[in-house]
């Protein structure tokens, strides 16, 4: 079990970003359990959508409280986002990511408890829930992603989300950060965030409002809608079970770095 959900490449690139194990210059108390196991059980929570509880501890070695405990541990040392980056230079090294087109989209997750980062559902108001922004390059690899609560709109979430494309590794030259082209929907219509891509060299394809439909963009937009069923294989983001944000971003995270990594095994 624990080699199925943390191959060796998987593992080794997690080496390179978690920190030493705490020392206990007293010694004494029980014996760590390996990291590698407790990232198996992390994952497994993500991909199955169990509880903490319900993490079988006869299957991975640590129990559900103590996978909980290291990845809190994991996410306030940044491990997450350490290895959201590798993985993503990995790719970016090997010229696997497609600059020439990029597509943003959003989708709302249910928040089962009122926590930070939630709001009410703009369809139905008494439910509360979560919306995941991301940009994705041309064949659907998320380079951006954000979170929000339901009750904000998609144009507010553009100008966060290409500032926070971060600088990746191209397979010649410098580091890119900026894609060429932007596709988005009839939601993104605004002429101030159409000036404000020009000014950064970014060329824009938004539908506009009353006049075309957003399924004319369809041919170019399809792979972040795709990208969106990839992330549902998470089944952790079905339901906004966390009541940190930063937990339920973090679980994002993990299921994109899991996309990242079935593109690089191939």
């Amino acid at each position: 079990m624990v080699e199925r959900l943390v191959p060796d490449e998987l593992w080794e690139l997690f080496q390179r970003v978690v920190p030493e194990a705490p020392s206990r210059p007293q010694g004494g108390g029980r014996r760590r359990h390996g990291d590698r196991e407790v990232l198996a059980a992390i994952a497994f929570v993500a991909t199955s959508g169990c509880t903490w509880q319900q993490v079988p501890a006869a299957s991975f070695g640590p129990s559900g409280a103590t996978a909980h405990r290291r990845f809190t541990e994991w996410t306030k040392a940044r491990v997450w986002a350490r290895l959201h980056r590798l993985v993503l230079d990995e790719l970016g090294s090997r010229g696997e990511l497609d600059w020439s087109r990029c597509a943003i989209d959003s989708v709302n997750m249910r928040a089962l408890k009122k926590g930070s980062l939630t709001g009410p559902n703009p369809v139905d108001r008494g439910k509360y829930g979560s919306k995941i922004h991301l940009i994705t390059e041309r064949t659907g690899l998320p380079l951006s992603i954000g979170i929000s609560g339901a009750n904000t709109h998609d144009s507010q979430a553009l100008i966060p989300l290409v500032k926070g494309i971060p600088p990746i590794r191209s397979r010649r030259g410098p580091r890119r950060r900026r894609p060429r082209k932007l596709h988005a929907d009839k939601g993104y219509d605004y002429n101030h965030l159409r000036r404000w891509l020009s000014s950064r060299g970014i060329r824009h394809r938004i539908a506009l409002r009353g006049i075309e439909s957003s399924t004319h963009l369809g041919r170019h937009r399809w792979t972040v809608e795709r990208t969106m069923s990839w992330l549902a294989g998470c089944r952790r983001l079905h339901r906004h079970y966390e009541r940190k944000a930063d937990h339920f971003l973090v679980f994002t995270s993990i299921a994109c770095t899991l996309i990242y990594y079935r593109r690089l095994a191939k």
